[in-house]
């Protein structure tokens, strides 16, 4: 992600999400925030609805046994 070509926004996360991004190195927060930009501009150019976009990703994450709690869990042993 090119610095030159990005814009701060605000978004609103949960608070396990918001705590763990601001616990984060700055290198993970700045990983996270280049991830959310890919996956913002996947869904913003897709063909297919948002909302089976989210329901896909948030498939995923279950399955592969992603939880808040497990992402606060893992960002806290960093």
């Amino acid at each position: 992600m090119n610095a030159a070509k990005t814009e701060s926004i605000t978004i609103h996360v949960s608070t396990p999400a918001a705590r763990a991004h601001k616990k984060a190195s700055v290198e993970q927060q700045r990983k996270l925030d280049a991830l959310l930009s890919l996956k913002l501009n996947e869904a913003t150019q897709a063909k297919r609805p948002i909302e089976e976009i989210m329901s896909e990703v948030s498939r995923r994450a279950q399955e592969r046994g992603l939880t808040p709690e497990v992402l606060e869990s893992v960002l806290d042993e960093q």
